[in-house]
């Protein structure tokens, strides 16, 4: 038997909406005989009756998530609701807004209950910050944890979503580098955070070798157990300022990637530094669609400091940050003798 409120089919639609807060979404509601059950949660402390409900089975395919709200929201608090939700591994993150807080565990257990492949679900507290590019959250329904596990490109990728920058939308973007990567090259990860490029890129390229390098301590202890949980045996990551540590390497490289979100143009002089002539580098960056010239215009002021020419190759876009701004690569190769620049 089920805890229900017992109403007549007439007010149904009223006392819907004010009982949205405690609607259980493990039975359907029962209509009898000129009546309507609705199962409440247990916390629910007004009149209830016992009654003989069907229970929702687990669903074996996620249901929109908008969808779903519609069992504990009213018409108005949905239009402003935050439906769309980012997964890592078995990890959803979303955003409430303030006007929902209040329905905070309520809205994280209805996501739980609308995806099967959902097990724990994180309310953002605000954006990534500072050098290690962290993140505040809230687990509010599911299993308490902060770490995840991606799959991607014959590749497990496990890290802390609050203690380092990843992001599994860039799994087609990697797979975009290794497919470039030629036999016999020394690549090099600036920023390799758990080291999603440089698991990806000696798992799936031809590359002799691949080197990380990472500032946060708490991505560089994940970074070493994707290495050895990957099984990966040409490749290896460093720990510190990418500045101080790559005079220390005494290597040069074939390819060198920069996917720091933002300002990874300051460290073109210490990429370019390292490069060996007709290297390959890619450089990531955030450019509103009608100045992503700044991005040349970086890679130029750079290249003539260090008196490497250089020829820009392509530009991609591999993820939008807000209306007409994105995330882009640009592929360029340094060498010595000098060729014409195209854009």
């Amino acid at each position: 038997m089920v805890r229900a409120v017992k109403i007549a089919l007439s007010d149904a639609q009223q006392t819907k909406q004010d009982l949205q807060s405690f609607l259980s979404r493990d039975f359907y509601v029962k209509k009898e005989d000129g009546y309507i059950y609705f199962p409440v949660i247990e916390s629910y402390t007004g009149e209830t009756v016992d009654v003989s409900l069907r229970p929702r089975s687990t669903p074996t395919r996620a249901i929109p998530f908008k969808e779903a709200l519609q069992d504990i929201l009213t018409p108005e608090e949905l239009s402003f609701a935050k439906t769309a939700y980012e997964v890592v591994g078995s990890i959803a993150i979303i955003e409430v807004p303030d006007d929902l807080l209040a329905k905070e565990k309520e809205i994280g257990q209805c996501l739980l209950s609308s995806n099967p492949k959902i097990k724990t679900v994180l309310r953002k507290l605000g954006g990534h910050q500072g050098t290690f590019r962290s993140q505040d959250m809230k687990v509010i329904a599911g299993v308490p944890t902060t770490v995840a596990t991606s799959k991607e490109s014959n590749t497990k990728i496990t890290y802390d979503v609050t203690d380092m920058y990843f992001s599994a939308r860039l799994a087609t973007e990697r797979k975009r580098i290794y497919r470039q990567v030629k036999e016999g090259e020394e690549v090099l990860v600036m920023f390799s955070g758990a080291a999603p490029y440089v698991v990806v890129l000696a798992k799936n390229s031809p590359a002799k070798s691949v080197v990380g390098v990472e500032i946060n301590p708490s991505a560089h202890e994940f970074a070493l157990q994707n290495i050895t949980q990957n099984k990966i045996k040409n490749a290896s990551v460093h720990c510190g300022d990418a500045r101080v540590v790559l005079p220390t390497l005494n290597q040069t490289f074939d390819r060198i990637i920069m996917p720091l979100p933002k300002t990874a143009e300051t460290f073109l002089d210490c990429a370019l530094a390292v490069a060996k002539e007709n290297a390959t580098i890619h450089l990531y960056g955030f450019y509103h669609e009608d100045e992503f010239e700044k991005a040349y215009e970086h890679i130029d002021a750079y290249c003539k400091q260090a008196n490497r020419n250089y020829t820009l190759l392509s530009t991609t876009k591999v993820g939008q940050q807000s209306p007409r701004t994105y995330r882009i690569c640009v592929d360029f190769s340094v060498h010595p003798e000098k060729k014409i620049v195209q854009h």
